[in-house]
């Protein structure tokens, strides 16, 4: 008799920490459900996913932050001149993902690029000129998302050659706090934003994506 009365208090405890432990699982999971680590790639998304991208460029509501092509002093690849620019095959998946984006349309769009060597010589190869070179697509930090913002012209697209660290500064901005730190070369994470400053990521087209997205188009 008086055993079972020492063991109630403790099996009282244990059911009440098992309680707690499992209410404590059921919140973290679903926390991690919730809770997005990095923006979408638009290659897993919905017709409706990327159909949305199509419309908000048309409409030249979109600015899409793109990292810049392979870096050399990162890589065995033949380089294109200086240690701090790209490499070769760099360029040659510049010249895709520019074409890439000028099947949707450059019309009216305004491009900018880090002066960094290895941006500007990725931009040179997308584009087949020399964008606008701004310094604070190089220095980026906590004031970026703002910056993308303000030099984003209503009804015109806004092409921003940069780089992963900047992406990265530019993803934890806008919710996503535990993103990847680095993206890929050459990948381009698209973001709404209307006439209002109200903005919405879109999601993230790695260069090996472009050419399953852009049958869409047609």
């Amino acid at each position: 008799m008086g055993n079972s009365k020492l063991h109630k208090p403790k099996s009282r405890l244990f059911k009440l920490l098992t309680a707690t432990g499992a209410v404590l699982g059921i919140a973290l999971v679903t926390g991690f459900v919730l809770w997005p680590k990095s923006p979408a790639l638009l290659i897993h998304e919905n017709a409706k996913s990327r159909a949305e991208l199509l419309k908000s460029w048309e409409a030249g509501d979109v600015a899409v932050l793109i990292r810049h092509a392979e870096r050399c002093d990162r890589s065995d690849h033949q380089c294109l001149g200086p240690a701090d620019g790209i490499t070769l095959i760099g360029s040659e998946a510049s010249t895709h993902v520019g074409e890439a984006l000028s099947h949707l349309g450059l019309a009216k769009a305004d491009i900018m690029t880090s002066p960094v060597t290895r941006t500007a010589q990725t931009a040179h190869y997308m584009f087949h000129n020399d964008p606008m070179a701004q310094e604070w697509l190089a220095s980026c930090g906590s004031t970026l998302r703002n910056d993308v913002v303000a030099h984003k012209v209503a009804h015109r697209n806004l092409v921003l050659v940069t780089h992963s660290g900047c992406i990265a500064d530019f993803e934890k901005q806008t919710g996503y706090k535990h993103a990847a730190k680095d993206a890929e070369y050459t990948s381009s994470l698209f973001v709404r934003i209307e006439p209002n400053g109200q903005l919405q990521v879109l999601g993230i087209v790695n260069a090996e994506d472009w050419n399953t997205l852009l049958p869409i188009k047609q």
